[in-house]
């Protein structure tokens, strides 16, 4: 006769007197408040080129809680961004959208990075004249961000009728502030440094940034003023919709249309 060991003789006991715990489940993810919105879903003609969601980003990885390309937003700050979109496309314009509502596992994601000095895969291109270990210090990353919070949004300004070309030049990308077609291509009106570029010709009103460079600028910038955005001044692509609708609040439900729009 076989002997049972203690531990199945206490589940038999316990099977027994039906006191059997139940299985563990996973915490269901976490999902968007019902006055988030894709911005598609308001204005699907603004461009969506969501660099947090590929590996084309400072850190040269897909970020944390990036699960789709999809740009999120409140609804005041989505429907604000469709009244400027109404602007610029009588001027033969675009709005392209680069990131919208950030969870915050994706800005622990960037202070990660920004702490592995070891990790400079992409400094050449995003921070060639800054040191890894001085990006806290100097403000191109911060343990929050106003992201995380629905009402903020990187964007800048396309052509809607580009000029046609076999395609884009095949070459390295050159550093983020050098002339326009030495840069990663893109198909932004030449804002005089690219997207996410750590460095300070990157401040909207750089003394240094002239000519059509700084019309452009000005024409982002004037667009979205108009429509209640206040421009960072530390980076020409930033504007937060005031009043914001969570002030206050960091959230942390991923980007992915399972956030917004439900199973």
């Amino acid at each position: 006769m076989k002997r049972r060991t203690p531990l199945l003789v206490a589940a038999g006991a316990a099977l027994a007197l039906g006191s059997v715990a139940p299985l563990a489940h996973a915490a269901p993810e976490a999902k968007a408040p019902e006055d988030f919105v894709a911005l598609r879903s308001v204005d699907p003609s603004i461009v969506q080129d969501m660099r947090y969601a590929t590996k084309v980003n400072f850190t040269g990885r897909r970020i944390d809680g990036y699960r789709d390309p999809l740009c999120i937003l409140t609804r005041p700050a989505a429907e604000a961004l469709h009244r400027a979109q109404q602007r610029l496309l009588p001027q033969g314009y675009t709005l392209k959208v680069y990131d919208c509502y950030r969870p915050q596992r994706a800005v622990d994601h960037f202070s990660r990075w920004a702490k592995d000095l070891g990790d400079e895969r992409m400094k050449a291109e995003f921070y060639p004249r800054v040191a890894k270990d001085r990006l806290f210090a100097d403000g191109y990353i911060a343990e929050k961000s106003g992201h995380s919070r629905g009402s903020t949004v990187d964007l800048t300004i396309v052509r809607r009728d580009p000029p046609t070309a076999a395609g884009p030049p095949v070459r390295p990308a050159g550093p983020c502030y050098a002339p326009q077609d030495e840069r990663r291509p893109d198909d932004s009106v030449d804002m005089g440094t690219g997207f996410d570029c750590f460095d300070t010709l990157a401040h909207t009103d750089d003394p240094r940034i002239q000519g059509v460079q700084r019309t452009n600028r000005q024409l982002l910038k004037g667009t979205l003023a108009a429509e209640g955005f206040v421009n960072l001044p530390e980076e020409w692509w930033h504007f937060t919709y005031k009043p914001e609708a969570y002030p206050d609040t960091y959230f942390d439900f991923p980007v992915a249309y399972r956030s917004v729009y439900g199973n």
